[in-house]
């Protein structure tokens, strides 16, 4: 077996390891695989992680949707013998494949509602596979009820909906067992997802949050596959997320998705903060498009509200038995104007609020009285919803003193329907219903308004009591409100503003309330759930563009688990190439940058060590070498730091200064000497450092630097992209370049860069008939990147030959100019050692030249 502490990670994607022992077989669903497909615990010694190379045993495009329950109904025989299954037209899932290509295969993968006993459980599987292309995931009673009915409902949902878990009633404290058992039931789903998986073939679209660590499970097996997460509920904001004490787990496990979908702004923005927060993470936007980079991988970010299936409804409108039911609801209440709420039984869809403002209406308006009937209807609870009980019993009381205080003989303000309805029955409530009224506190994204819409609109040659008008009072809270732009906002905690407002819907006049309908219809026609689903679709395809173009290999344990993704010419920086390069040569050029290169970024203490020291005088004491270090620093701290390294060439601030090997004089490579521009910039950095805590102003000779390290990563984000904007607009005139680098922003005269300074060297190389034939260039951030550029301009321009050995080598494995990487400044260092230790042999037979070691005399010359 593959030992955990295996690092070569190279080798490891390369198939460079031990062979391993063949897994135990186990009975599969009749579908090819090309990967093994039983999967063990996330940390056994059993796992590893393999690029999926293997040629696909398909060709058409598949996708497997993953969500928790299938949507497949099943109910038991009337014999008891067996199960009979038939296709729910009302979930999602189904109609999510209007969106996909006519040739495109759909799979499912998803639990059943009901139990089945183990011993029929092969049977089951079977015919869900055959007849309706469904996979089972069947979970054992123990850890459904943990997972689903604990963690999902009583902790998850809470809290995702922004229920802080401060006592046993709103959710209880975390329970480690229930948050296990949620990954055993995320484990089973893989397994199913895997027994039929073409992972160079296949989609895989996961769905809600009761599988959010799904995708580390299938990235751990395949890192190439194309796999895609929405979330069907909100995302709370950073504050509620991170109360949460899996809160990493669960994001770095939704980040092995490629792209994460979202009902809302919103949503997705709180989502982003979380990882800004808890893992360091910047999101860029690119053309339109949110990507967020992690090790290498782009993470598309999807902003799009889910829609309803318009056919379906059309359909069932045009049934015989809801224009039957569409009568009798009008000879019911005739003569009354009909306020309608559809809510499922949870704690989140503010019924009693809707109560209550339906009573200030009627008190501030009496003139509706008898005139104005609110008719809700209240669907059963999903699982065990926490206090659902006492929420009933709530409501009822409610609405049994305001039918008591404002109703009489033949009139109730208020009609409960606290029982299941049919789908026709429903359409024939939307049918007659005046105003559609939902007061959800937090809300995924509730469709209700957009079937409701959708219902009024009717269907052509059928007759319509709609008249296509329609009012939508709707909260602010809930997903769907951003796209009602013509619906009446409202606060529902404020119980007589939205009394007011349910006054102004059913109070405006037709004219009014028909632009109103049309301007939602035409939304919600044309941004149905087939657009929804072909948009995801598209975008999923977009995103997983190059995997395949790409290297890819997997390191962490458990769910610190990720993919790495860099371009196939990326690779570790090998000593043992380097050091025979370096022998070989006659004229070397090594260029290194200081921080987070040969000194730990986060080192407060920015002196170099006796070793760097050391290190930097055996190499400039070679007559092959020149060395350079080429920082941002200021050239005072760097000549003090370098004093014992006579022979050691010194580039400050980002090559404004230079001075060449053992000379004293600063050379100046600016353009102008003139920093009048800093009277400008200075107030400007002073007005940001003022008001943002934590941040700061570094002045040097040539440049300012504001710096926002210790700040709120969110606020000083933010504070960065505004002032960046605020000194391009007051700096335009000036010879200077504005830029922002990794929590910094930077205002430094044009012309002046890390890349001009390596041009420099070169050049003068040349001319002095020492053409480099090695060129060793280290560094780890942007800045560094236009040293890498440099060199590759110099091989055009003829200043470096063609067989000139080439190392260009950033630090940490991240997408970048060079070709080469070095983990970490420990790395950086051992190497530079390593190519000491060759100078220092190569010239440890010349006694001539000094009777010590070249290495202990530089040790000795600290």
């Amino acid at each position: 077996m593959i030992s955990r502490s295996y690092t070569n990670l190279l080798d490891l994607a390369s198939g460079n390891f031990p062979v391993m022992g063949r897994e135990r077989e186990r009975k599969r669903l009749p579908r090819a695989m090309t990967v093994p497909g039983n999967i063990a615990e996330l940390d056994d010694e059993n796992d590893y992680s393999v690029s999926s190379d293997n040629p696909s045993s398909l060709t058409q495009d598949r996708i497997i949707i993953v969500a928790n329950q299938l949507p497949v109904k099943a109910k038991r025989r009337s014999d008891d013998k067996g199960w009979s299954f038939s296709w729910n037209e009302e979930s999602l899932l189904l109609q999510l494949k209007d969106g996909f290509p006519d040739d495109m295969e759909v799979l499912y993968v998803g639990s059943l509602r009901v139990e089945v006993d183990p011993d029929e459980q092969d049977e089951v599987s079977q015919i869900l596979l055959d007849k309706f292309k469904c996979v089972a995931a069947f979970l054992p009673s123990d850890i459904l009820e943990k997972f689903y009915d604990e963690f999902c409902k009583k902790h998850l949902w809470p809290l995702f909906h922004y229920m802080l878990p401060f006592s046993k009633e709103y959710g209880g404290r975390f329970n480690r067992s229930t948050w296990e058992a949620y990954v055993a039931a995320n484990k089973i789903f893989s397994q199913r997802v895997i027994e039929v998986l073409n992972p160079e073939d296949d989609y895989v679209w996961i769905h809600d949050y009761h599988l959010m660590v799904l995708p580390t499970f299938l990235r751990r097996r395949f890192n190439r596959l194309r796999m895609g997460f929405f979330l069907h509920s909100p995302f709370p904001s950073s504050e509620i997320y991170r109360t949460l004490p899996v809160r990493e787990e669960i994001l770095k496990a939704l980040l092995n998705a490629d792209i994460i979908g979202f009902h809302t702004f919103d949503y997705a923005r709180h989502f982003l903060s979380c990882c800004s927060r808890m893992l360091g993470l910047n999101y860029q936007s690119k053309r339109g498009y949110i990507g967020l980079e992690y090790y290498g991988r782009t993470i598309s970010i999807k902003i799009m509200p889910v829609g309803v299936h318009m056919g379906q409804i059309q359909s069932v409108l045009r049934q015989g038995e809801v224009q039957c039911k569409v009568k009798e609801l009008q000879k019911q209440f005739d003569g009354k104007t009909i306020l309608l709420g559809v809510d499922d039984m949870d704690i989140f869809k503010g019924i009693n609020l809707k109560l209550l403002a339906m009573e200030q209406m009627l008190r501030q308006h009496p003139s509706w009285k008898r005139r104005a009937v609110l008719i809700q209807i209240i669907n059963p609870a999903r699982g065990k919803a926490i206090e659902t009980d006492e929420l009933m019993s709530e409501i009822k009381g409610t609405c049994d003193r305001i039918n008591r205080e404002l109703g009489e003989p033949g009139y109730m303000p208020i009609v409960l329907v606290d029982r299941s309805i049919s789908t026709c029955e429903k359409i024939a409530y939307y049918s007659n219903a005046e105003c559609l009224i939902v007061t959800a506190v937090r809300d995924g994204m509730n469709l209700t308004p957009y079937e409701y819409t959708a219902c009024r609109q009717g269907v052509p040659g059928l007759e319509t009591t709609s008249a296509s008008k329609s009012m939508i009072v709707v909260s602010e809270f809930i997903g769907c409100s951003p796209s009602l732009s013509g619906a009446i906002r409202v606060n529902p905690w404020n119980a007589e503003a939205t009394g007011e407002a349910m006054h102004e819907a059913i109070y405006l006049s037709d004219d009014e309330k028909h632009l109103r309908h049309e301007k939602h219809y035409r939304f919600i026609s044309s941004h149905d759930v087939a657009y929804w689903s072909k948009s995801f679709l598209q975008d999923m395809e977009r995103t997983c563009a190059e995997h395949f173009r790409r290297r890819c290999w997997g390191i962490g344990l458990g769910f610190g688990f990720r993919v790495v993704a860099l371009d196939p010419n990326f690779r570790k920086l090998s000593i043992d190439a380097i050091v025979a390069a370096y022998s070989r040569s006659k004229s070397r050029a090594i260029l290194l940058d200081y921080d987070g290169t040969v000194m730990p970024q986060l080192s407060i203490d920015k002196t170099p060590s006796r070793e760097v020291i050391s290190i930097l005088n055996t190499l400039c004491q070679d007559s092959k070498n020149t060395v350079f270090i080429v920082s941002g620093r200021g050239r005072d701290s760097l000549s003090n730091w370098f004093s014992p390294c006579q022979k050691l060439g010194i580039a400050a601030e980002h090559g404004y200064f230079l001075r060449w090997p053992q000379q004293e004089d600063w050379e100046t490579c600016g353009q102008s000497a003139d920093f009048g521009w800093k009277h400008i910039a200075e107030p400007v950095m002073k007005l940001y450092t003022e008001s943002t805590d934590g941040s700061s102003i570094e002045t040097k000779e040539s440049a300012l630097v504001w710096q926002y390290r210790d700040a709120d990563p969110g606020f000083g984000y933010s504070q960065a992209k505004e002032m960046l904007d605020h000194l391009e607009s007051v700096l335009a005139n000036e010879p200077v370049s504005v830029k922002s680098g990794q929590f910094i922003v930077e205002v430094k005269p044009q012309g002046v860069s890390k890349g001009l300074v390596a041009e420099k060297i070169f050049t003068s190389m040349d001319a002095k008939s020492e053409r480099a034939d090695f060129v060793l260039c280290i560094g780890d951030d942007r800045s560094d990147e236009d040293m890498f550029e440099s060199i590759n301009n110099a091989m055009a321009q003829g200043l470096l030959s063609a067989s000139t050995s080439v190392f260009a080598c950033t630090v940490g494995q991240k997408p970048s100019k060079a070709k080469y990487y070095l983990d970490d400044t420990s790395e950086v260092i051992s190497m530079l050692d390593s190519l000491a230790d060759a100078t220092y042999e190569s010239s440890s037979g010349d006694e001539c030249d000094s009777p010590l070691s070249t290495k202990f005399a530089s040790a000795v010359n600290i």
